[in-house]
């Protein structure tokens, strides 16, 4: 029994480590999506600031710069977006390694319990074995000292 106790111990702390995981995985999603919601509103805001001026004319060398700066604001866009979806899925992983380490805590729980109903039945069974012994050789007194 004490190697079950052992087993549960290990399963339960494998399933803490799974879940503390999980919760850093969706904290990294979360900082990211928040990120790249970021940098998208400061994309568009800077597009309506500077694009309605270049419509109406500018100097060359300041449209260069603008389309420049947006060209890496999209690549960060890009490389943000890759990261949210790397993030996504690691937390998907997470889950899924809670998932069977919580799985394995259950399972293990329920042999424990078998184990101990079944040890139960065994004691019970000496008991009523002892009882019925016990009961007989009071029979077998009570019927020898009346005769």
């Amino acid at each position: 029994m004490s190697a079950l106790h052992t087993l549960l111990a290990q399963a339960e702390a494998e399933r803490d480590q799974a879940r503390a995981a999980l919760r850093r995985a969706e904290e990294q999603l979360t900082r990211l999506r928040a990120q790249a919601e970021q940098l998208h509103a400061y994309r568009s805001e800077y597009q309506q600031r500077w694009g309605g001026q270049f419509a109406r004319g500018g100097a060359i060398e300041i449209v260069h710069c603008y389309q420049s700066f947006m060209q890496r604001l999209d690549e960060a866009l890009v490389q943000q977006r890759q990261q949210s979806e790397a993030a996504a899925a690691l937390a998907e992983r997470q889950r899924a390694v809670l998932l069977a380490t919580e799985m394995r805590v259950a399972s293990v729980r329920k042999l424990l319990e078998r184990r101990q109903i079944e040890l139960r039945r065994v004691q019970d069974r000496r008991e009523q074995r002892h009882n019925d012994e016990t009961a007989q050789q009071l029979h077998r007194r009570h019927t020898s000292s009346n005769h």
